[in-house]
């Protein structure tokens, strides 16, 4: 799948977000981006991929994202006034 990234949503320390802790610090960046073409391709971390609405999405793995981050993500959508969020 090729993606074109157009900006930054949020910055965040992992460990202020998610459990459980993890013994060394992860910073993770949510970025806004298109799909310019291609198709997904599975690997291992991602076995399917399906674009969702905030209330259809599947269960979540928390310790990866929590439903707040997601919906961080969704509020920045037609929002050009957007300032990332930064820990």
């Amino acid at each position: 799948m090729d993606v074109q990234a157009d900006r930054i949503i949020a910055i965040m320390d992992r460990a202020k977000h998610n459990q459980p802790l993890y013994p060394y610090g992860v910073t993770k960046v949510f970025v806004e981006s298109q799909v310019l073409g291609g198709k997904f391709t599975s690997n291992s971390e991602t076995t399917e991929s399906e674009y969702f609405t905030i209330n259809q999405l599947p269960k979540l793995a928390t310790e990866k994202n929590t439903f707040k981050q997601i919906e961080l993500c969704f509020k920045t959508k037609n929002n050009i006034n957007w300032e990332v969020y930064f820990d």
